[in-house]
């Protein structure tokens, strides 16, 4: 029986080495476009964040 080990899980530095090896300049506008992910993930998790710890937005507001 034979058993196949995979390399890499697509986490960590290997995800940007897709192919031959990234020049200098598309490795950093990889890893810009992962950081601008990340940052609007990080915002989405806030905004849940806040809204679940303050109970007054949780309600919904009637106008009169």
């Amino acid at each position: 029986m034979h058993h196949h080990r995979h390399r890499g899980s697509g986490r960590g530095p290997r995800m940007f080495f897709r192919g031959g090896f990234p020049s200098r300049a598309e490795l950093i506008e990889r890893l810009e476009g992962f950081q601008r992910d990340l940052e609007e993930q990080l915002a989405d998790v806030s905004d849940v964040l806040a809204h679940l710890r303050d109970p007054d937005e949780a309600a919904p507001q009637q106008q009169a």
